[in-house]
Parts: structure tokens; sequence; C-alpha cells
């Protein structure tokens, strides 16, 4: 038997694609997903345009592969990574700025807002020794209890 006389057939990419998006679950780093999908799409292109070259097939599956790869690190992994502060420990969260949404008044306490959640929550009931308006750029000093003690620089 000549290798010459192998044609690579529609279902045979479909195969690949299938192992290869199977074995993903043991590497987890969504790379081979990627060459996966290409591959069941080149499948997809072999049946229904049978007359494809094995060099156009190969072509089009590094294309495909590579250009999915690429698009995930681009840009949906970028915007997977979480951003928040929720889980960051207190001492981390000194020195972070937020606004002042609500002024202390008497014995009501103000509300500060932070532009990302400082653990867990955007909004935050402060304590400042200073005085300040609404709209004012406060940063955190320490913590008493449930509240913040901030200044305003």
């Amino acid at each position: 038997m000549e290798l010459s006389s192998f044609t690579i057939l529609y279902w045979h990419w479909l195969l690949l694609g299938i192992g290869l998006s199977l074995a993903e679950i043991f590497l987890t780093s969504f790379t081979l997903l990627w060459f996966g999908l290409g591959a069941v799409l080149v499948g997809i292109l072999l049946w229904l345009f049978p007359g494809m070259t094995a060099s156009a097939q190969l072509l089009i599956w590094l294309v495909l592969s590579c250009g999915f790869a690429i698009f995930w690190f681009r840009y949906f992994k970028p915007k997977m990574i979480d951003k928040t502060k929720a889980g960051i420990a207190r001492e981390a969260a000194i020195g972070e700025s937020g606004q002042v949404i609500r002024v202390p008044f008497g014995e009501t306490r103000g509300l500060v807002r932070f532009t990302t959640p400082i653990l867990g929550d955007d909004e935050w009931e402060f304590i400042c020794e200073q005085a300040v308006q609404v709209g004012d750029r406060v940063f955190i000093k320490d913590f008493s209890g449930n509240a913040l003690i901030v200044i305003k620089l």
C-alpha cells in the first residue's frame, strides 16, 4: 500500500478535532481546544467541498487554529481575569482611593464608592477627621469594624 493513495476524509478531521478537544481536559491551557475546533471546521468544510486538496486542508486548519488561539489569548482571556479586589487582605486595601458620595453628618457616617470592589463591596461607610464634600477623593487609612477610616489629601 502506497501512502500517496491515502485520502483524508471529512470524518478524519472530525475525529482529530474531537480528540484534540478531549485532550484539552487534561491540559487546561485552552490551546488544544482551538486546534481541535479548527480540525472540526476543516472536516465540515471538506464535507461541504469534497474536492479540497490535502494542502488546502492543512493550510485552512493552520490558519483557523492559530487564528482561534490568537483571538482567545489576545481578546477573551484578558477579559476573564478577575479585576476586583474582593479577596485582598485589609492591609493591601490601605491606600486605595474612592469618591465621597455621602458626607458624614452628626452620628451618620459618610459613604465612599470605589471603582473596583474593596473586600467584596464597592461602597463603604467611612469616618474622616477632616471635612469632606461630595465628590472629594479620599484614601483608605485604616479599618474600624465595618467602616473605613479615610483621609483627604
